[in-house]
């Protein structure tokens, strides 16, 4: 019996060694098909397609691209320009022959035409060759900066460009909502759906135009023109009423006068009067900010050392908007704060200084001579000064603020007047009273808190705002 399993076992052996040496030659046929085939994808990887390539290596010069004429073997090509990162020696041989072929195969047909071509200023296309050698030495070719494919010409647009002065009209019109609704609407109800204007109605419209803090003066005068204006056939309606009204407004707020010129002297000595609450100091803040956005060094000179915290108030803003302050001991002698603040910003070579004075009542004439003798020593410190005194109005105050304004002029030469707080009054109407009477030009007027609130003055503009969405009839 043992030795008749010893043929059995040698027979088994021999199938075993048979199936093993049958695999390993199946193992070494399957890796030499693939080292094959792996060998004719190499051999064939120059002349595969360029769609097959990532999108971002196959971007092509724009140049070198027909968008009329696209090649059949590359109907997925990008129009993207090559980029300079592409424009290396790693870019792929395949594509720098690819895009050579391409260039040399373009007809003369082929060719833009020269509505479409480069403008005189472009650089001229470079050949081939050119860009295959910057490609191997790396360098940059001067198409290689280009990002989209050359311009072409675009229908240009049948709307008109919109008007600098209606889009600040726009944002004016919140900021003199109450004014206009105080009397201008007023006017509008009056006229609503009136095709002729009955002299009964002249009474109506006086009362308005009285309760408008325009000023007596100034209602009086608009009032007789109306009169002389409804006798004439022509002008007895409301809209004639109405372009008058507005004619009329623009008239009385556009004075004669030079504009500011900050630079006229350096330093520039702006001096700023009014009564307690007026809103001098913020005004102050405001106009140092906008100057130090025009690259205007600015110094604050604290001339109002009487109310409490006055002279930190203005620090504050003088922090916020990169201004130095000089400012003296409480309840000092405020002429020698300013003149200390000029003298300064003479000897540092400031721009503008801009001194804030004592709140004080217009009614007391003792006060008022103190405000004189600020400006005599404002022009001992620097010849000149101040070069331009501006009084600061609060709108609020009404009627009362032209009383104001008589009383400052005549003690002070007062070149500009700076209307606050519109925003928050019905009583606007004053400004145009004020200058009506006074004769003096408005500079800036305040319809915010944001600092860009304080606008510089445009009589169109303001009376583009005042009678905004006025029922004509």
């Amino acid at each position: 019996m043992e030795g008749g399993s010893s043929p059995d076992l040698l027979t088994a052996a021999i199938i075993a060694g048979g199936f093993v040496a049958a695999v390993l030659l199946l193992i070494y046929a399957i890796r030499r098909a693939r080292r094959a085939r792996q060998r004719q994808i190499d051999e064939a990887g120059e002349e595969r397609p360029i769609a097959s390539a990532k999108p971002k290596k196959a971007a092509l010069r724009a140049e070198d691209v027909d968008p009329e004429a696209p090649s059949p073997t590359t109907p997925d090509v990008p129009t993207d320009v090559l980029t300079e990162e592409d424009a290396t020696p790693s870019s792929p041989p395949a594509l720098v022959r690819e895009a050579d072929e391409i260039a040399t195969r373009r007809s003369p047909e082929a060719a833009p035409s020269e509505k479409d071509a480069a403008p005189p200023s472009a650089a001229p296309p470079e050949s081939p060759a050119r860009v295959r050698q910057q490609r191997q030495t790396g360098a940059p070719s001067s198409t290689a900066q280009l990002k989209h494919p050359l311009p072409t010409e675009k229908p240009r647009s049948s709307q008109p460009a919109v008007r600098p002065k209606a889009r600040d009209a726009m944002s004016l019109s919140p900021g003199l909502a109450r004014t206009r609704a105080g009397w201008v609407s007023r006017l509008g109800q009056l006229f609503a759906g009136k095709r002729e204007l009955d002299p009964s109605l002249v009474e109506e419209i006086e009362k308005v135009l009285l309760t408008a803090d325009i000023g007596v003066r100034t209602s009086q005068k608009l009032l007789e023109e109306i009169r002389a204006s409804l006798g004439k056939r022509e002008l007895a309606d409301p809209k004639a009423v109405w372009d008058y009204l507005r004619k009329r407004s623009i008239e009385f707020l556009r004075v004669e006068a030079p504009n500011v010129d900050f630079t006229r002297a350096k330093p520039f000595v702006l001096l700023t009067i009014g009564v307690n609450g007026s809103g001098k100091t913020t005004t102050i803040g405001k106009l140092a900010s906008k100057l130090k956005a025009d690259g205007k060094s600015v110094m604050l000179a604290a001339g109002d050392t009487f109310r409490a915290a006055a002279a930190e108030q203005l620090e504050v803003w003088g922090a916020r908007v990169g201004a130095p302050v000089v400012r003296g001991k409480e309840a000092s002698d405020p002429s020698s704060v300013i003149f200390d603040g000029i003298k300064r910003a003479a000897s540092e070579g400031m721009d503008v200084v801009i001194a804030d004075t004592a709140g004080r009542l217009h009614t007391k004439t003792n006060l008022m001579e103190e405000l004189q003798k600020v400006r005599r020593v404002a022009g001992k410190a620097l010849e000149g000064a101040p070069h331009e005194t501006w009084l600061v109005i609060d709108a609020t105050s009404g009627q009362n603020a032209i009383a104001q304004a008589q009383i400052f002029t005549q003690a002070m030469a007062v070149t500009g007047i700076v209307l606050t707080k519109l925003d928050g009054t019905a009583k606007g109407g004053v400004i145009l009273g004020i200058t009506d009477q006074l004769g003096i030009p408005v500079r800036y007027i305040g319809v915010g808190e944001r600092v860009e609130d304080l606008r510089e003055f445009d009589a169109e503009e303001f009376v583009e705002a005042l009678f905004e969405h006025v029922e004509e009839g």
